[in-house]
């Protein structure tokens, strides 16, 4: 239902959540987004669309956030931004540029009243309602993993690779075209779209044998994929299930999604790693695909029988299901904070952004006292 201008529209917090790949959109308070669009805009110069994350400088960057953020308040939103608080949900390890350049698109060309930028890892809790966890973030660009112990977000054991669900698709082009020709120049929305109804995560033992180069097993059964309405692709059965093994085969410094994860865990205090292992939450839309929770758990109890971790004498694990898709359940959270009082104790408004003409960053001195 769109919102139009109206009187109960000064009361309309807008929430953002924007991913390389897709930005979720809607009001505070409410329990989905109101859409979920690719996070694109069209480029000025030449009049083609541009993911906004590949700006080249930060006037580019300006320029595609001013067109992008006109498309989510003017054909989504339905009302004027200015004079309008927004919640920003974003990674701890958002760049500087990034973060700056929005608010500064925002305070001085949409004239927003205030806004709050809110940790992604973070406000996934709240919908869970736990404040101790390791939170998983597996997005288009990387897999990010930071434990949060009693709501404060342990920055000195985050952990990153690579592996998200550009790598994937890169994968799964190189897999098809092992037995299809002429398959090189697929686009990154067939391939997404070939990963999400053809392909799933095999157990741990079945990977190994697919592995080999005559396994003993009859993979799963092959699937035509339709391309352009007149011609169609196969997609083995072998290609369906080894097309996220990216995800858990380590790399040659052995790291990997499991590695990651108990990396994380073991650069925390003694007394809450247990704790910490018992409280998975898993986020992301990589995270959606069948298999993927049960494969995860199957793996990290495989690394604790190396010697590697065997320190860390965990009992087991054990995951949460967020009440929501695991693609925005970091935007949920934001909603959930931005129904509370919270808006109007930490976010920062124009008057105070317009003094230093710099959003304060999450690791300034002078910012020391401001918790969520």
């Amino acid at each position: 239902m769109p919102i139009y201008e109206t009187l109960s529209s000064d009361k309309l917090t807008v929430v953002l959540d924007i991913g390389s790949a897709y930005t979720k959109f809607g009001f505070s308070g409410e329990f989905a987004p109101r859409t979920i669009i690719k996070s694109v805009a069209r480029c000025k110069k030449t009049g083609q669309l541009r993911r906004i994350w590949d700006y080249e400088s930060a006037e580019d960057l300006y320029d595609l956030l001013v067109e992008f953020l006109h498309v989510i308040y003017f054909r989504y939103a339905l009302l004027s931004p200015k004079d309008k608080p927004v919640i920003i949900v974003e990674s701890l390890l958002c760049p500087t540029l990034f973060r700056e350049t929005l608010a500064k698109v925002l305070f001085s060309h949409y004239e927003i009243s205030m806004m709050l930028s809110l940790p992604s890892h973070l406000v996934s809790l709240a919908s869970i309602a736990v404040d101790t966890a390791v939170v998983v973030d597996i997005g288009y660009k990387e897999a990010v993993v930071i434990p949060v112990c009693h709501g404060l977000p342990m920055i000195q054991a985050w952990q990153a690779l690579p592996i998200g669900s550009e790598a994937i698709h890169n994968k799964l082009r190189t897999l098809l075209s092992s037995n299809n020709t002429g398959i090189q120049n697929l686009s990154e929305e067939t391939l997404e779209d070939i990963k999400v109804r053809c392909c799933f995560v095999t157990e741990k033992n079945r990977a190994e044998q697919l592995a080999q180069a005559k396994p003993d097993i009859v993979a799963c059964p092959d699937v035509k994929y339709p391309i352009g309405g007149t011609e169609s692709i196969v997609v083995t059965g072998k290609v369906r299930e080894r097309t996220f093994e990216i995800l858990y085969e380590e790399d040659n410094d052995h790291f990997c999604l499991s590695t990651m994860i108990l990396d994380a865990i073991l650069q925390v205090d003694l007394n809450l790693r247990q704790k910490l292992s018992e409280n998975l939450l898993l986020i992301g839309g990589t995270t959606m695909i069948p298999g993927f929770k049960a494969r995860l758990k199957e793996e990290l109890e495989h690394q604790l029988k190396n010697e590697r971790y065997s320190k860390l004498h965990l009992k087991g694990f054990g995951f949460h299901s967020a009440p929501c898709k695991e693609n925005y359940a970091a935007w949920l959270g934001g909603a959930i904070y931005g129904a509370t009082e919270l808006l109007n104790m930490k976010a920062v408004t124009k008057e105070i952004y317009f003094k230093d003409n710099k959003l304060p960053d999450w690791v300034h001195l002078r910012e020391g006292g401001r918790t969520l």
